[in-house]
């Protein structure tokens, strides 16, 4: 069971970039929450309620595949909402999430990258939810910017 849901019922066994068809999944998985759920003021809790049983998830998954196994993308969709926190539901922020949230899991910017050598589950996912923050401020300030100026 754990396999199951720490590949996201075997996404994570795309031949090709299975880190990224974690993360496509995650998007469509938000874009087909209603747009009232997201924006409700609670939202953010969604992001948090979903590390919790992931780190327990990919830490008993890691222990019968490889560390850190690419296979294991529950990760990246926990990482992916945690980029569009706080942000208004719409196409174009989810999909410019998408693309900031694979830039920060594929070069790792510090703490990213140390954040992996966690041990367990921990490590798995938080390296993800830290690239997920680091693309939800982009976004964050960008929305500010792109609002102040319009």
């Amino acid at each position: 069971m754990n396999r199951l849901l720490a590949t996201l019922f075997y996404i994570g066994y795309t031949p090709v970039a299975p880190g990224t068809a974690g993360s496509i999944a995650a998007f469509v998985l938000y874009l087909l929450i209603p747009k009232q759920v997201v924006n409700h003021p609670y939202f953010w809790l969604l992001p948090l309620l979903l590390a919790l049983p992931a780190i327990a998830i990919c830490g008993k998954a890691e222990q019968t595949m490889e560390r850190d196994d690419k296979r294991i993308v529950l990760d990246e969709l926990v990482g992916y909402f945690f980029a569009v926190i706080f942000l208004p539901k719409s196409l174009t922020v989810a999909i410019i999430a998408l693309i900031l949230f694979r830039l920060f899991d594929i070069f790792k910017p510090s703490p990213v990258f140390e954040l992996q050598s966690l041990k367990g589950g921990f490590g798995v996912v938080l390296d993800d939810v830290m690239a997920g923050i680091y693309s939800s401020l982009i976004l964050q300030i960008g929305y500010f910017i792109y609002h102040a100026v319009a």
